[in-house]
């Protein structure tokens, strides 16, 4: 009688039922696995309580599912994956986000097939280099403090083709002008500009003399940002 409650009503003789024991025992793995995963990603990064518990309980989920489809891996992919899109249907994520959800999508579905060994050993290899990459700063751009935005606010009959370029020439390695707009109903006129500066220290020189050609305007600068990130 126990047994038949955990039968499907569309289950015949040739299907092959999960017991109890390997469902509680491959979810268990899972559950660990997720918080393996969780526990790892959190390690020198931005996180949100939400994302987290998110993510450890992510394995579980697809290792369900996997194992509901009764061994067909086809039909299990196909429904697992419908669950990345759960993500993209809010803000869209980091790469580095995208990244870690696969990889709990990943280790469910070996959970649910059943491999718990390699489930824990996949959760704890790939965690380990994601966090060796995080400590490594990997891919980080050498000298990150020197990468700035700086947004310059101008009257609208000032020529702002050329008229900063000498200073910018100066104080700067690399500059590049990209967003011009204008503001206060096109009274003002806002460039934005990318640039490398050669000395950080330098800065409030730079904006000192910006600020006697623009006629005292605001002015600001702030750490470079990148949508690279983003997926």
């Amino acid at each position: 009688m126990f047994n038949n409650l955990f039968r499907g009503i569309f289950d015949t003789d040739m299907t092959t039922v999960i017991s109890v024991f390997d469902f509680l025992l491959c979810v268990g793995t899972a559950l660990i696995a997720g918080v393996i995963l969780a526990a790892m990603y959190m390690y020198k990064t931005r996180y949100t309580k939400s994302f987290v518990a998110t993510l450890a309980l992510l394995p579980a989920v697809v290792c369900v599912v996997i194992m509901m489809v009764n061994g067909n891996v086809g039909a299990g992919v196909a429904v697992a994956g419908t669950f990345s899109l759960v993500r993209f249907r809010s803000v869209p994520g980091t790469a580095k986000e995208i990244g870690a959800i696969f990889l709990a999508m990943g280790t469910g579905l070996v959970a649910g097939m059943g491999y718990l060994g390699y489930t824990l050993l996949v959760a704890v290899l790939l965690g380990a280099i994601g966090m060796l990459y995080n400590h490594l700063d990997f891919g980080m751009k050498k000298k990150m403090s020197l990468y700035k935005t700086l947004h310059i606010t101008i009257p609208e009959d000032l020529d702002y083709n050329d008229v900063f370029d000498e200073l910018l020439r100066e104080y700067t390695s690399e500059y590049e002008l990209t967003q011009v707009k204008t503001t206060d109903m096109g009274s003002l006129f806002k460039l934005t500009y990318n640039m490398i500066l050669k000395n950080s220290e330098q800065e409030k020189e730079l904006i000192d003399k910006l600020r006697c050609r623009n006629g005292n305007l605001e002015i600001s600068i702030s750490r470079q940002t990148t949508e690279n990130g983003e997926l």
